[in-house]
């Protein structure tokens, strides 16, 4: 991953304010123009979208410091050159899948503030106040972390920014759908006009009818996403099992034609499974 710094910024912005723009670092372009780029932007994607103010490059060394103090451990327990790569192989994966398990759950409870916010937007705009007034009004009342991602945008209208451009990666740094609905209301709002309060009401409700919609169909594929879990979880398990309980099991067994050529096809076949599997079960949440 080759590092570009990149820093935020609009042509309308007044010119004064470029230099105290905080520089964010990525590691991809964002055009998805090669696969190499695409995990790259998945990266910078999941750190922003974490919410944990850390730079990409500083989990890849969290990620390498955690690899090499598990595979040092293991190496010091069982003396396995083997184990010591698995090892440091879960290590450095380890925070990045910690950093997605927070990123989850930080848009579950964004998911969760955003329909009482946008009631109380509506209830601030039947009080006869502009929509920059009323957005920096909820921002100011509405908890991390959609409050902090709120004043954000309200801070930069508050520079002079228009608010399309406030709101632009709002969406982004959130990775929620429902925001970028609640942005293009306000903005297209802001630009011919109409009843703000109507639209506001309706989205609300909208929202919370997703909500519901989407505990349900938890509700209903949980036996079916446990079900996948433990075939992903339970292979390494075992051969994990089998390694603490005898460290010499790995070596005897790859030292065989027939036991290295069986481990390689399980290997594959589990990284297949798991692939298969991920897909089936974002394409049935994005249904």
């Amino acid at each position: 991953m080759a590092a570009t710094t990149s820093s935020w910024q609009q042509p309308s912005a007044p010119s004064d304010f470029s230099g105290i723009l905080k520089e964010r670092e990525t590691f991809g372009t964002g055009r998805g123009d090669d696969k190499a780029d695409q995990i790259n932007s998945w990266f910078d994607e999941l750190m922003l979208q974490s919410g944990l103010g850390l730079s990409p490059s500083m989990l890849l060394a969290i990620c390498l410091c955690t690899g090499v103090a598990l595979g040092g451990l293991i190496f010091v327990v069982q003396e396995n050159l083997l184990t010591t790569a698995l090892g440091t192989m879960v290590g450095f994966i380890l925070p990045v899948v910690i950093v997605t398990v927070v990123r989850t759950r930080r848009q579950d409870k964004i998911s969760s503030q955003i329909p009482p916010m946008l009631e109380e937007l509506a209830r601030a705009a039947k009080t006869g106040r502009s929509v920059e007034q009323s957005l920096g009004m909820v921002a100011a009342d509405t908890p991390d972390p959609l409050g902090a991602e709120l004043k954000l945008a309200t801070g930069r209208v508050e520079m002079g920014i228009p608010l399309k451009d406030a709101l632009h990666d709002l969406p982004h740094r959130t990775g929620l759908m429902t925001l970028s609905l609640l942005c293009m209301t306000l903005t297209v709002q802001q630009q011919t006009g109409g009843d703000v309060v109507t639209v506001l009401e309706r989205l609300s409700r909208t929202v919370r009818d997703r909500l519901l919609f989407q505990g349900r169909l938890r509700a209903a594929t949980a036996a079916s996403r446990a079900t996948a879990i433990m075939m992903l979880v339970l292979p390494p398990a075992v051969l994990t099992f089998f390694v603490v309980r005898k460290p010499t099991y790995l070596t005897e067994l790859l030292s065989s034609s027939w036991g290295r050529n069986s481990t390689i096809l399980a290997i594959c076949l589990e990284i297949f499974g798991a692939i298969w599997i991920m897909r089936i079960l974002k394409s049935s949440q994005q249904a």
